[in-house]
């Protein structure tokens, strides 16, 4: 739940970073094509950024029901594209609430 960033694993490509970044830019695509490939989903950072940008983007849409959920939307949208770009830098930041979610469901580790 911080804003603590800390080293991913070392084995980390140029391109989980770049699906990483891309799974916050286009939030509904880019993470069900990491979902749904056997070879992208078994990378633990692309399952990790594909599974929070998912999770995010229902937040989003569920929030965004409200008027003030829908004048916070693009706050998340532009808190995501910030989460992106440090798991293109290497970095990997907390998103609060989601991180820990997506953890304790199991979905990834």
């Amino acid at each position: 739940m911080s804003d603590q960033m800390y080293t991913p694993p070392t084995d980390v490509t140029d391109d989980d970073k770049m699906m990483a970044l891309l799974s916050y830019i286009f939030p509904l695509i880019v993470p069900l094509i990491i979902l749904l490939s056997d070879n992208r989903k078994n990378r633990p950072v692309q399952r990790l950024h594909g599974v929070q940008s998912l999770t995010l983007t229902v937040i989003s849409v569920i929030v965004s029901i409200t008027v003030i959920g829908a004048c916070l939307s693009p706050v998340i949208y532009i808190w995501g594209i910030v989460v992106g770009v440090n798991a293109y830098q290497g970095k990997q930041m907390d998103i609060p609430f989601v991180s820990n979610f997506v953890k304790k469901q199991g979905w990834v580790q």
